[in-house]
This record gives structure tokens, sequence and C-alpha cells, in this order.
């Protein structure tokens, strides 16, 4: 009796103690444009594009493939420190520490031509598209990753405006030229 006593009475204090929810988490930072070169070509072809997985283990796509002839010579998009440069499951990758910044891009399969501390520029080349190893099908690609940690981000959002979008011409007036009479 004394036990049913004490759980009635300390039951109350029991309720009171427990955690509130969670927290959300704090925000991330956005991902900054600092590309200044696609890894690939002057505007390749996206064959997939980013698709997030909905879970940290759940199907998805964590990067974007780009269009790319076998030994194309493959960029780094912003300048860096190469963190990786060789094969994992059979396929060349390099990956680039962005200066700067807490992101990481992995190109794809790429046979290296830069070894792990080499510091690179933008628009540098790290390697040349490997003509096999590709997950594109019959299509030669190269998978452009961007990690911030171990989270998954759009390689995409690295791009400024004018280099992602194409946009038109526009005439501008020519000051200073005189009229013809």
């Amino acid at each position: 009796m004394l036990v049913g006593l004490a759980a009635v009475v300390l039951t109350p204090l029991a309720w009171a103690d427990s955690p509130g929810p969670l927290p959300a988490p704090a925000p991330r930072p956005p991902v900054p444009a600092v590309a200044r070169a696609w890894p690939v070509g002057v505007r390749p072809v996206v064959l997939r594009g980013w698709e997030p997985p909905a879970t940290v283990y759940g199907p998805g796509h964590r990067g974007v493939d780009l269009g790319a002839p076998p030994g194309a010579p493959v960029r780094s998009v912003a300048p860096g420190r190469v963190s990786f440069a060789g094969r994992v499951a059979g396929r060349g990758v390099v990956s680039v520490e962005l200066t700067g910044t807490d992101l990481r891009t992995t190109y794809e399969p790429v046979s290296p031509s830069v070894r792990k501390g080499d510091q690179v520029g933008a628009g540098e080349v790290v390697g040349t598209v490997e003509p096999t190893g590709s997950h594109c099908g019959t299509a030669t690609c190269v998978h452009w990753g961007l990690r911030r940690g171990e989270t998954y981000l759009d390689p995409l959002s690295l791009l400024p405006p004018w280099l992602l979008h194409r946009s038109p011409s526009r005439l501008l007036p020519v000051l200073g030229v005189p009229l013809p009479a």
C-alpha cells in the first residue's frame, strides 16, 4: 500500500519533469554561388537532376549527371583543395573542398590528374571523363555531387545565375558615336 501511495504522489512530478518537444534544427546556411565554371563543357546537358532522398538512406539522386564524352576534361567549379583523388567501387573519384566554405564537391567517373592535397583554381582540370563506370546507361556522363558534412545538396546551387541560366542577348546603346548625316 505504501508503494501504491508513493506512485500516486510521485507520478505528477514525473509528468512535470518529462522533456518537451525537441526544438527545430537550426536553419542551414544557404549554398553560396561560388562556382566559376561548369565541371564539363560550357553548358552541358543535365541528363538527370538532383533528387533529394526523403530519408538518410532513402532512394534519390544525390547529385546531377552531366553529359560528357569519354576523355573530356573535368574541371573544379571553384577554387579549393583536393581532399580525395582515387578509386571508389571501381570508379575514379575526385573530391575538392571549396575554399572559404564548408562544402565539398565530387566528380565521377574521372581519371584523376591531381593528388590529395593539391590546390586547384576555378576551372582547373582535375581529370578526364572515364569511358566506363558511368551510371548513365549508354551515355557517358559525370556525376557531380555536393556535400556539407554528411548532407547532400544540389550542386547546381553553386552556379551563379549568369552560369546557370542563359539570358537573351541585350543590345546596349553605343555612346559617343556620331549619327550619320
